[in-house]
């Protein structure tokens, strides 16, 4: 991961938050990847029936008097990041109200991926995970095909956000590609033929408004 200030980190899982996008008055994908977490010395153990094989951390976000300037809230964003010994990766994300005054928000795990390139050289692939769509961005790879949102709706960031219909069995690249996919399942394929590699990205308690 690349993060030199006060340019947004680029590589790893970058957190958006509170705002995913410029779907508000916010910086794009809101102030939280611009931020400094600390480490929880004492976090909550695991779940019993989750604990086998696993290490996790615990990073926490709290809001200061800067993000109050700008979004006028406090809050305490509780990132948990658990690998275990089979290689799984997960991330948890808990949002904390501090003062018990409402407000909503949205949040995208930022992922990015190392694919391989029609260039033999490598890129990032980008999914973001978010409580209302997928967004997916990546540039000539064409050999990556992704499984898991056929037949679905997307906005297209290259054309004005139009909206169109996928009909392909799986999407595979030939030129950049910029698009929201809505109503987005709880699991996608990314398969690298090249590498021959296979990323299985699984969501829960994101229900999707495009549903």
């Amino acid at each position: 991961a690349i993060f030199k200030a006060p340019k947004a980190i680029r590589g790893g899982i970058p957190v958006c938050f509170p705002q995913f996008g410029n779907c508000g008055s916010l910086e794009q994908h809101g102030f939280a990847r611009n931020r400094m977490w600390t480490i929880d010395d004492n976090p909550p153990p695991l779940h019993a029936n989750d604990s086998s094989g696993k290490s996790f951390i615990d990073l926490l976000l709290k809001s200061s008097e800067e993000d109050i300037k700008c979004w006028p809230h406090s809050f305490e964003f509780r990132l948990r990041v658990a690998l275990s010994t089979d290689g799984d990766l997960s991330l948890i994300s808990r949002v904390r109200n501090i003062n018990g005054k409402p407000f909503s928000f949205s949040f995208a795990h930022h992922t990015y991926l190392l694919v391989s390139d029609i260039r033999n050289d490598v890129s990032f692939f980008r999914i973001y995970w978010r409580q209302i769509l997928v967004l997916i961005l990546t540039m000539l790879c064409s050999e990556i095909r992704i499984e898991g949102l056929e037949t679905l709706d997307y906005l297209d960031n290259l054309f004005q956000k139009e909206r169109f219909t996928e009909q392909g069995d799986a999407i595979t690249f030939e030129s950049e590609v910029d698009r929201v996919y809505l109503g987005s399942p709880n699991i996608i394929a990314v398969l690298d033929h090249e590498r021959k590699r296979t990323f299985v990205i699984r969501k829960e308690g994101l229900p999707d408004v495009g549903k």
